[in-house]
């Protein structure tokens, strides 16, 4: 029953393309087109993304994460979050389980938050690109005003989400972890 509730809406999702394609022949190629595509692409970048986690798990130890980018780090923890996203390659999807091993590695929720930020705007290639295109004083103007931006998000998301939630969230998160590693870390705690 817990496999039918997790893949519920993909299922779900699935339905609804194959009724849209009944409802509209015409269309159906584009459809079918664009649910290979989308599948294609997740196929070609979640499995790098898990390899990534699994070493990171392994060989970054919790103590690490905590005193760099837990919730007493401050300017180090957001700058090292900043750092992190925008180095970061890959769709917005991806960036999900990094911020989630994070979480059960001790990371402070305002850190993750403002690593998802950096992975969704900040990112290197982008800001290449749009240096390019649109000229450097608007590329660095927007990526300065996107740091600010993040960090107010960050905070304000921090300071309004009640702490018994932020608890939920993360016990959630450290129920997805192998159990060799719980074990591990109620050890270090």
């Amino acid at each position: 029953m817990k496999l039918v509730r997790r893949y519920c809406f993909a299922v779900l999702m699935l339905v609804l393309a194959l009724a849209l394609g009944g409802a509209f022949p015409d269309k159906r190629g584009t459809i079918l087109h664009n649910m290979a595509g989308n599948v294609t692409e997740m196929v070609s970048i979640i499995p790098a993304i898990f390899v990534l986690m699994g070493l990171a798990d392994v060989y970054v130890p919790r103590e690490t994460v905590v005193k760099y980018m837990g919730e007493r780090s401050m300017f180090v923890g957001g700058l090292l979050a900043i750092l992190l996203g925008s180095l970061a390659a890959g769709p917005l999807y991806a960036a999900f389980p990094i911020a989630s091993m994070m979480l059960r590695k001790g990371a402070s929720f305002f850190n993750v938050s403002v690593f998802l930020g950096a992975w969704s705007t900040l990112k290197v290639p982008m800001f290449l690109f749009e240096t390019t295109s649109l000229g450097a004083a608007f590329s660095v103007t927007r990526w300065v005003t996107n740091v600010f931006v993040i960090l107010a998000i960050a905070a304000v998301t921090n300071a309004t989400v009640p702490a018994g939630e932020k608890e939920a969230i993360i016990e959630r998160q450290a129920k997805m972890e192998p159990e060799r590693f719980r074990k591990e870390g109620q050890r270090q705690k």
